[in-house]
């Protein structure tokens, strides 16, 4: 995988609506779905930062321009979750979970889960 910049969470926003739609999409697509009230142009700048940095390509298609991710939702993911990981928490799992069973943020159907999940990895 390349060397990821971590998205600002307005260009996330709109990188969440294109890859959810899993093909290409115009500026007004994305402004159906934001759950802001941004202006056009805005939109539009925020998808020239995202294009100019290597996450999507613009093509023509008669008079729109249809947007496409060129990096995956799940390579992002993971990258930005090992940073996180390594950010917040040294690196140790252990303490991601802890801190969220202790927050009240996992509930015992998560641990049966996560559980389930390291039996099956072992």
């Amino acid at each position: 995988m390349t060397d990821l910049q971590k998205i600002p969470d307005s260009e996330l926003e709109i990188m969440m609506i294109i890859w959810d739609a899993d093909e290409g999409v115009t500026s007004d697509y994305i402004m159906d779905r934001l759950d802001k009230t941004w202006q056009k142009t805005t939109v539009l700048n925020f998808l020239s930062r995202l294009g100019d940095r290597g996450f999507l390509t613009v093509h023509k298609q008669g008079r729109f321009n249809v947007y496409q991710a060129l990096v995956k939702k799940e390579d992002y993911l993971q990258k930005e979750s090992k940073t996180f990981l390594r950010r917040m928490h040294h690196n140790s799992l252990t303490s991601l979970v802890a801190s969220l069973y202790d927050g009240a943020g996992i509930s015992k159907e998560d641990l049966q889960e996560l559980k389930k999940f390291i039996e099956e990895a072992e």
